[in-house]
Order: structure tokens, then sequence, then C-alpha cells
């Protein structure tokens, strides 16, 4: 009987011990309850606990939650059917207040964003709620974070996880998207042709300013030729002139044939003429200014050979000179 006794003791001491001595792990807060009263909350570490007296009452988790809002329809200030749906993200500020100001935590928090969602869309307009999503986060999220306050709680973020409007309103977006697309193609297009058209017209600008100074610069040379022309033919009629005044016939007669070989030069280019009859006397003309050219350049060659030396004379025998033949 001793030795059961002592079991006795032996097992009484351990659930003594485990029921006054607790061990609250990193991240959680517990709460003591002294005969079904709160009297404090437990930080991590080990903690002793009045025999018989005191007890744990809640585990609190004080790490970051994230809680999911189920999807609901909510109709929009404009009366448009919209499917959403978020998640909001919260944390255990006094471990208290979580436990004792309201049951079932998770399940008030979500509530309190179900309403408060359909609240915030229901008092916009459907483009709005499509374009303005941070907005909805801002206005959820100042609203329940005064909301849960009082419980001791601190949501840190509420995000809209998806926003679906009706089918009809979806194809209506996309057409409008398609439109404005197009819109846009049609627009740069236009906007192409005219940089294209000023381009184009640039070109022709520069082009006829050049062409009409690469005219301007023939016409002077044009007439610069024809100035020197001139004044070569000026020269050579003012030649011919004084060897007429002197009374040389072969000038008289070059003269006079090359203006007749001009002449019936033109006659032969005139596009009207089929014919050309060649007088007879064409002929002698031309061995005429064939002569004369000969003439010319022998004389030429002749001014341009040295001169030979004078050969001395003979000397004379006997102090006479043959008489000349």
């Amino acid at each position: 009987m001793s030795y059961v006794a002592i079991a006795l003791v032996v097992i009484f001491a351990f659930v003594l011990l485990f029921s006054v001595i607790k061990i609250v792990p990193q991240g959680r807060e517990f709460t003591v309850e002294r005969f079904g009263r709160y009297t404090k909350t437990l930080k991590p570490g080990i903690n002793i606990l009045t025999p018989f007296v005191e007890r744990i009452g809640r585990r609190m988790n004080m790490m970051e939650q994230v809680l999911d809002v189920p999807q609901q329809e909510v109709i929009t200030k404009d009366n448009a059917m919209v499917k959403v749906d978020a998640i909001v993200f919260i944390q255990v500020m006094e471990a208290s207040s979580a436990a004792y100001r309201v049951e079932n935590l998770p399940y008030a928090i979500t509530q309190l964003c179900m309403t408060n969602l359909r609240t915030v869309v229901g008092s916009m307009e459907l483009d709005e709620v499509l374009f303005q999503r941070d907005s909805i986060n801002s206005r959820l999220l100042t609203v329940i974070d005064a909301a849960t306050e009082p419980w001791g709680v601190k949501v840190n973020r509420i995000e809209i996880k998806d926003l679906t409007p009706p089918a009809d309103i979806t194809n209506a977006m996309a057409r409008q998207m398609k439109a404005e697309r197009e819109k846009r193609a049609i627009i740069t297009e236009a906007e192409g042709e005219k940089q294209a058209a000023i381009a184009r017209a640039e070109g022709a600008k520069q082009s006829a300013i050049l062409q009409s100074e690469g005219r301007k610069e023939a016409a002077f040379r044009d007439a610069e030729a024809r100035e020197r022309a001139a004044e070569a033919e000026a020269k050579a009629t003012a030649m011919v002139s004084e060897a007429i005044a002197r009374g040389d016939v072969n000038a008289i007669n070059y003269f006079v044939a090359q203006k007749y070989v001009e002449a019936f030069a033109e006659l032969a280019r005139n596009p009207t003429q089929k014919t050309v009859i060649v007088p007879a006397e064409m002929s002698g003309l031309v061995g005429t200014i064939a002569g004369i050219g000969q003439l010319v350049g022998l004389a030429q060659d002749q001014q341009s050979r040295p001169t030979p030396p004078t050969p001395p004379a003979p000397a004379r025998r006997g102090g006479a000179v043959p008489p000349s033949a």
C-alpha cells in the first residue's frame, strides 16, 4: 500500500506542476482567469499560476493574420451588379480585448468587411468601382480599422481581389476598348500621312530651289559662253576686215565661203526640208576653203621652223669675180 500511495503522490505532484507552470510560445499570449474572471495576460516564456485558483482562459494569436472575405454581389450607384471579394490583414494588439469583447473574432471581422464593402461599392458608379480600387481599399481600411479598435485588433491592409462586372457590360467595355484603339490607330495613321505630305512638300520645295539654282547657273554660263563667242567672232571679223582692207583676195574668198557654208548648213538642218540639192559651186568653195587652210598651215609651219644659217661665200681666185649669169 505504501508504494501505491507514493505513486499517487508523485502523479499528483506532476499534474500539479504542469497545471501551475505554463510555457507560452513566441507570437502567442494567454489570458489568465481566476474563478472565471480575467486577471492578467501571460507573455511568451515561463509563467507560474496559482494552483487550484487560476487557469488559462484564451490562447490568442498575436501574429498578423489573413482573412478571406467571401465573394458577394453588390449593386453599384448606377444599378450595375458586380461580384467582388477581398482579403484583410489583421493583427491582435490586446489579447484581453480580443478575447472578451467579441465572440469569434475572425467571423466578426469578415462580416464587418462584407457589410462595409457593400456600402462603399454601392455608393460609387461602375466606372469608379472598376478604376478606383485604391480608393475603395483606403475607405474600407479607415472604416474597418476604426470599428475593430475596441476589439484590440489592428487592421493593416484591405485589398480587393477581384471585381467581375456582368457579361453584357464586359462585352460593351471590350467594344469600347476596341473602338478606342481603332481611333488611336486612325489618328496615328493620319498624323503619319500629314508628316509624309509635309516631308514631300519640303522635298519638292528643295528640288524646285535646286532646279532654279541650276537653271540660273546654266543661264549664267550660257551667257558667258555667248559673250566669249561674240568676242571671238568680233575679233575674227576685225582680222578679216583688216585683211580685206589690205586687199587680200584669199581672206575675201574665205569670208564669203564661210558665210555660204553656214547658210547651207542652216538650210540642211531645217526639219521640213527632206531633200537637199548641193550646188555645183559647192565643191569649188570647199576646195577653196581647204586650199586656204593648207596655205595657213604651211605658213604656220614656216614660221615655226628655225631659219638655217647662210653659208659663207667661196674664195675668189686671182682677185677676179666671175660674172653673173
